[in-house]
């Protein structure tokens, strides 16, 4: 099965974004999380991009009840991993050392996040043959 790198416009992540930090949310919920966000958006310009974002298959609705409650049907996890990957093959031809080390030297990372990065690497180390 072909990967799919799950492209979305700007504003469409945005709105995904919001499914994914407050769970099934109706119209308003959502543009209330955009508008805490400083993202300053219309009710209509929020339904357009949920019923765009339905259309693609990444958000379902429930229409049972009078405001419709609109839910991501794609976790983060899997459009990160697929725009990761997408990223991987084009700009460093399918390696991610590359891309692992370069985001080592340029960004800043918690001494949780770095023990983190270790325990991984200690548990990769192990599995080696």
């Amino acid at each position: 099965m072909p990967s799919r790198d799950y492209e979305l416009g700007e504003a469409e992540l945005q709105v995904l974004k919001a499914l994914w930090d407050s769970g099934p949310s109706t119209v308003r919920d959502v543009m209330n999380h955009l508008h805490r966000h400083d993202r300053k958006v219309a009710y209509t310009t929020v339904l357009t991009f949920l019923t765009r974002l339905e259309l693609k298959g990444y958000v379902a609705s429930d229409k049972s009840d009078l405001a419709y409650v609109y839910r991501a049907v794609l976790s983060r996890e899997k459009v990160t991993r697929a725009r990761l990957r997408t990223m991987v093959k084009q700009l460093y031809d399918g390696a991610a050392a590359p891309l692992v080390l370069q985001l080592m030297r340029s960004e800043k990372f918690s001494a949780e996040e770095i023990a983190s990065l270790q325990k991984l690497i200690d548990e990769l180390d192990s599995k080696k043959p």
